[in-house]
């Protein structure tokens, strides 16, 4: 009844206020700027590769255990008559894949900047330094087996080219991974904004560079 009078009054009196019409139900304007949600800390990538990490930590933990406990065993480590492993060129190596992680940095804080060009000549040089890594390894194996050290030839052989080999592999696939980022970054794909790919690929390769001198110091010096 109240609103009836009003836009009768409304109407035989053109002069009086208007009375403000209600919104209906679910309409009228927003009631305020529209929330902007702020990116994730995590997106899908990087937390995927976290969860593989994961797995792989827990796969290099089984296998250094059981190095431990044959380790532990045996009365004489090495075994008579096996060759010794190569302490002093392996520690020049590791050397060079500590130094490899610091050339990946600077190539993902390079990518932050902006600066592309600098990007891709650190990324290269991880690359190089990676697969210098891989050649020396590669090189002293064929010495070692040409002294003697097989996988069957004890437990000691076969511990250590388990474990050295399953490390191998994961440098060979993180160099791989590079590549393909290295690709990418010609193409013009990574900038400041966007740049998720290096970064996780950025995430194996200080992995896989962390755990050497684990390994080194276990296999090598223990």
């Amino acid at each position: 009844m109240a609103r009836s009078s009003a836009a009768r009054r409304l109407v035989d009196d053109p002069e009086a206020p208007a009375v403000a019409k209600e919104p209906a139900f679910g309409g009228g304007p927003p009631s305020g700027p529209p929330v902007q949600s702020n990116p994730p800390v995590l997106n899908n990538a990087k937390l995927g590769v976290i969860m593989m990490l994961g797995a792989e930590a827990m796969f290099f933990a089984g296998l250094i255990g059981a190095f431990i406990v044959f380790r532990l065993a045996a009365e004489h480590w090495p075994p008579p008559f096996q060759p010794r492993l190569p302490v002093g060129v392996t520690g020049v190596n590791t050397v060079i894949l500590l130094i490899s992680a610091v050339t990946m940095h600077f190539s993902v804080s390079a990518v932050r900047a902006n600066n592309i060009g600098s990007a891709k000549r650190y990324l290269t040089l991880t690359a190089f330094l990676g697969t210098l890594f891989l050649l020396i390894q590669g090189s002293e194996w064929i010495k070692l087996l040409h002294f003697g050290l097989t996988v069957s030839s004890s437990v000691y052989g076969g511990l250590f080219y388990t474990l050295i080999g399953a490390h191998g592999a994961h440098v060979l696939l993180a160099l791989a991974w590079l590549v393909g980022a290295y690709a990418r970054a010609r193409r013009g794909q990574y900038s400041s904004k966007e740049y998720t790919g290096l970064q996780i690929c950025g995430m194996y390769w200080t992995f896989v560079v962390a755990l050497w001198p684990v390994l080194y110091g276990l296999v090598y010096l223990y």
